[in-house]
């Protein structure tokens, strides 16, 4: 791992900015690197210098209605820019209709930028520009079937919160941009100041690169199970109980348990049993990525049994045993 160097220069970051881009995908990472900075500061070094930057410069439209005050892209040396980093919109297939002119610049200048990165759809840009040829590659999951219809020399990763591909990196949704922040200020100035920024932001520093970022908690808060949230905490807290049926859920819901089993199935798209199931993997995902317990506690924990029922889950849900994502994924 590299280190800012106390005797180095600050590291400029670019982000670059177009109308109707997405203001949590510019601002999110960019704060991270904002508290990167401080942080570094309070040990003596160097941090980074950031410039919002667009083709003409001046005001620049969010998607969300505030602007953005930036700098004209040729008041700017490429040979100067540590990193490129591209946020996404939107109406991204109507952004890359209207940016060609950035992308251009984006291909030229990627190429003396030590390291690219996109937020979100800002991967199609990254893509349009040529970047990602045979590479990889992250974006928010409800457009990586477009990603795949237009660039179809591209490696899609539907799961991954964030990829890296050499000196090309790409995340997922929105806030997915924060956690390839917090990975782009560890791997320049370590564990320990990426820590304390998580820290300062009130965020995780624990989604890898490849863990899935559409969570099966997240999948259940939908507006038509809404009537089900306070189940599901429920279930969050009594993973470990081994009589989770329907009987029992039921009773949790104030319905019988035929007409709970029928609603809930209506509301979800999934049966309660499959729900349990799928709430109990998460959980056991967690563990295997933070703490040091052994899979035939996590098993317990998570009211699988036994090791052998989860991983069987495991594998019939992600192709992989519970061992081997450990392995990949625990920090």
């Amino acid at each position: 791992m590299t280190l800012l160097s106390p005797l180095a220069q600050p590291r400029t970051l670019v982000f670059l900015t177009y109308p109707q881009m997405g203001l949590l995908d510019l601002t999110g990472a960019q704060t991270v690197f904002w508290a990167a900075t401080k942080a570094m500061a309070e040990r003596g070094l160097q941090g980074y210098v950031l410039h919002n930057a667009s083709l003409a410069g001046g005001l620049m439209s969010t998607a969300e209605g505030l602007s953005v005050d930036t700098v004209a892209l040729a008041q700017l040396d490429p040979a100067t820019i540590d990193t490129l980093v591209v946020p996404g919109a939107p109406a991204i297939e109507q952004a890359m209709l209207d940016n060609t002119a950035l992308v251009d610049w984006l291909r030229n200048a990627s190429g003396q930028a030590r390291r690219t990165a996109s937020v979100c759809s800002g991967t199609f840009l990254l893509a349009l520009a040529g970047l990602l040829e045979g590479r990889r590659a992250a974006t928010h999951w409800a457009m990586c079937e477009l990603l795949k219809q237009r660039f179809p020399s591209i490696e899609v990763d539907v799961d991954a919160i964030f990829v890296q591909q050499g000196q090309v990196w790409t995340s997922a949704g929105v806030s997915a941009g924060i956690d390839l922040a917090l990975a782009l200020v560890e791997a320049d100035c370590g564990r320990e100041v990426a820590l304390q920024v998580a820290r300062e932001l009130v965020v995780f520093l624990k989604r890898p690169g490849g863990q899935a970022q559409f969570s099966q908690v997240l999948q259940a808060q939908t507006a038509d199970s809404a009537g089900f949230d306070a189940l599901h905490a429920w279930i969050s807290d009594n993973l470990r109980d081994s009589d989770l049926s329907v009987e029992r859920l039921a009773a949790q819901s104030h319905m019988s348990p035929r007409n709970f089993a029928r609603v809930y199935k209506q509301k979800t798209g999934r049966t309660p049993a499959k729900a349990i199931e799928l709430f109990r993997m998460e959980a056991a995902r967690r563990m295997l990525e933070d703490s040091q317990r052994s899979i035939e506690q996590i098993a317990g924990l998570c009211g699988f049994g036994d090791e052998e029922r989860m991983r069987c889950t495991f594998h019939r849900h992600l192709a992989i045993s519970p061992r081997d994502y450990r392995e990949r994924f625990s920090r």
